[in-house]
């Protein structure tokens, strides 16, 4: 084909045929934005929605130029203006941005935000990763509290019972306040410095760059190289390690079970103090699906006013891979009520504007306009998973009565054409008890 669909990316269809595209059906999307919606909205969290490209400095400034991200995997490109603009590849620094513009921080309260939507990565494709992929998002501003990195963390956790999914873990760590990771640098580069030319080309780029991003190193051999390092809990200031305390006794009181990880540290340079990550034995070596943390210095890293803030992001084709995978429920999709097949132009002519009547007052129906043999109108009927059928022809159009046919039971009963969206709707009513 010509013009194929570019690498690293997908459509998302209402229906697939074949058994591992599931998770790129468009009833399965509605469904989990749906419940992330309505799950949001409980925990009082008002949705933003921030522009698709930002200037270029806005990301360098916030996830840090020495990032992955920033450094490998940005989507940057001149406008027509010479101006550099960069596809957003990740949602906090945009809503950061939005929150500092607007002087939302003059408003008294906590801000609360949500957000569904894409983002852009160069990176190479593979399971539960691609250069258009999908977040759920929530950020936190104006709270220093653990307790509210706690709420967050319990949030994220009740999406995943919603989903009914097993077998996750909360890993979680503190880096520390600024004083903190000062003093945990300088052991860690004493530690190792003697072995800096045995490690990865990419680690040796970190150790002068940033060096706590060597701990997230996936090479085998860094992380050998890394036994018997120094850990970043042992150097936490008093307030620090009183933060990640106090916020494991909050999840402890919330029943939310997880595991320290030492080297836990994201990959985004403006995290502080808390920093966690949700991973699934699903999904292979990239098995995150979901994680935050908080980052209280980046308001003032983007010109604002010292603001305390902590969120959290989903990755939700990860998401819905790990449901497929675990097998988890999802609703049945959206069907017709009823599905149409007139038969004969006098038929055709008659049921558009009776198909347009049923689906003003509401009832979902669908109309066999491609002039076939009823046999192929059933068909269709049946692949969409119409409820109903009626056929049409001149002989009903005569008497003005039709047979309503159930799918699933084969049983039909007759009605006047007058009738049919009263007892259509009769019909929908009781289903709905």
């Amino acid at each position: 084909m010509e013009h194929s669909i570019a690498k690293g990316v997908f459509d998302i269809l209402p229906l697939s045929l074949d058994e591992e595209e599931k998770w790129k059906e468009s009833p399965r999307w509605q469904y989990i934005e749906a419940v992330m919606r309505e799950t949001a909205r409980e925990y009082g969290f008002g949705e933003i929605r921030t522009p698709l490209f930002e200037p270029t400095s806005l990301f360098v400034r916030s996830v840090g130029e020495a990032s992955d991200i920033v450094s490998k995997e940005m989507y940057t490109f001149l406008d027509r203006g010479e101006r550099s603009l960069t596809l957003r590849p990740e949602g906090t620094a945009a809503v950061m941005r939005a929150y500092i513009e607007k002087k939302l921080y003059a408003r008294p309260g906590i801000h609360k935000f949500f957000y569904i939507g894409p983002m852009f990565r160069y990176e190479r494709p593979q399971k539960g990763r691609f250069r258009q992929h999908h977040q759920f998002g929530a950020e936190a501003l104006g709270n220093p509290s653990p307790e509210q990195d706690a709420e967050l963390i319990d949030f994220v956790c009740e999406l995943y019972r919603r989903f009914q999914l097993k077998h996750l873990s909360v890993q979680i760590n503190s880096i520390g306040d600024i004083a903190s990771r000062m003093a945990y640098r300088e052991a860690l580069t004493g530690f190792l410095e003697p072995q800096l030319a045995a490690l990865s080309a990419e680690s040796q780029v970190r150790f002068t760059k940033n060096i706590l991003r060597i701990l997230d190193s996936k090479d085998p051999n860094d992380q050998a190289l890394l036994q018997g390092a120094p850990q970043i809990l042992d150097y936490l200031t008093p307030d620090a390690k009183l933060h990640f305390e106090t916020l494991l006794r909050m999840l402890d009181a919330l029943e939310i079970s997880y595991v320290i990880n030492p080297k836990l540290v994201r990959g985004l340079d403006y995290y502080n103090n808390t920093v966690f990550e949700i991973t699934s034995g699903e999904l292979g070596a990239q098995n995150s699906v979901g994680g935050g943390g908080r980052y209280d210095t980046l308001s003032e890293t983007l010109g604002g006013p010292p603001i305390p803030a902590a969120g959290f992001s989903i990755g939700m084709e990860r998401l819905l891979q790990t449901m497929l995978g675990q097998q988890a429920p999802f609703p049945t999709p959206a069907h017709p009520l009823l599905f149409l097949i007139p038969v004969g132009a006098r038929a055709l002519s008659y049921a558009v504007p009776l198909i347009a009547k049923l689906r003003h007052a509401k009832i979902p129906c669908e109309i066999d306009l491609s002039r076939k043999k009823i046999q192929a109108g059933l068909q269709m009927a049946s692949h969409i998973g119409a409820e109903y059928v009626l056929v049409l022809g001149d002989d009903e159009l005569a008497s003005q009565k039709a047979e309503l046919k159930h799918m699933a039971t084969r049983q039909t009963q007759t009605l006047l054409l007058t009738d049919l969206l009263q007892i259509l709707k009769q019909i929908q009513d009781h289903a709905r008890l």
